[in-house]
């Protein structure tokens, strides 16, 4: 059996360690996986998981985002010269409410397992691209301050406020779009992150 799918057990083993079980917390350990066995890099894993695991983790980040908290956390995560990681992903992750983290260890397991066991999936960035673009423009027309909030650069609280504030209004957009549409908009909210995918 080749190396990358002998590590799976051990990533489902790692990834999905509970405290103890009075507590029964998922939490996200990624400490005893050779990131080598993950074929090098978290991009390549992403790109190979079936779109039903990655719209998991979609699903993971909009329903924390209902959070304020989980909110901040996941936004910071989007920025786009924010580490994404499958280290980081499993960090944030460990930040989260009790429920947001265990929607997440579920759906990272999930991806990695599926992403060793899989061929490259059909990917076209540009379209990609474009539903996120469509999905700003849904969001730009029931939200004021949407545009705003996705151009704002700021380090200040109020402009990372208005950050997250949009953030959370492009994932109920792109909530309302086709699966396989969502998924490819996720691939490059982790290849490349949201403020430059704005509708300019």
């Amino acid at each position: 059996m080749p190396p990358c799918f002998r590590v799976i057990p051990l990533f489902l083993a790692g990834a999905l360690a509970t405290a103890p079980a009075a507590a029964q917390e998922y939490v996200v350990d990624l400490s005893q996986i050779d990131p080598a066995a993950i074929l090098a890099s978290a991009g390549d894993v992403l790109m190979r998981a079936p779109d039903a695991q990655i719209d998991a983790l979609f699903q993971a980040t909009h329903t924390a985002a209902q959070s304020p908290d989980d909110a901040r956390l996941l936004c910071a995560l989007f920025d786009p010269h924010a580490d994404r990681s499958f280290e980081s992903l499993a960090a944030t992750a460990n930040r989260l409410d009790a429920g947001s983290r265990e929607r997440f260890a579920v759906a990272l397991a999930d991806i990695a397992a599926s992403g060793l066991q899989n061929p490259r999936q059909p990917y076209d960035p540009a379209a990609a691209k474009q539903t996120l673009k469509s999905a700003g423009v849904t969001a730009m027309l029931l939200h004021d301050g949407f545009m705003v909030g996705m151009t704002t650069e700021g380090s200040d609280q109020a402009s990372r406020d208005a950050r997250c504030r949009s953030f959370g209004w492009m994932l109920d957009a792109l909530a309302d779009v086709p699966m396989a549409q969502r998924a490819a908009a996720t691939r490059l909210m982790l290849s490349e992150g949201m403020a430059q995918l704005a509708p300019r």
